[in-house]
């Protein structure tokens, strides 16, 4: 899931799961970065940008649930 359409599509539950799954990979490519095995490091923005989106649908979400 890294498109926004498919982060808009999924609900706050699976978003959750999804941020945790990512930051669970994000620490393993820091951790392989450090001893010098880290094999693509374009996936770390990757990551982190898809973790972004993610937070940011949900933000939206809860804002517009308050008005």
């Amino acid at each position: 899931m890294t498109s926004l359409k498919e982060i808009r599509e999924a609900n706050n539950t699976d978003l959750l799961v999804q941020i945790d799954t990512l930051k669970e990979e994000l620490f393993d490519l820091r951790f392989q970065q450090a001893i010098g095995q880290l094999e693509n490091p374009a996936r770390l923005r990757e990551i982190r940008k898809t973790i972004a989106r993610i937070k940011t649908v949900i933000t939206e979400r809860q804002l517009s649930d308050n008005k």
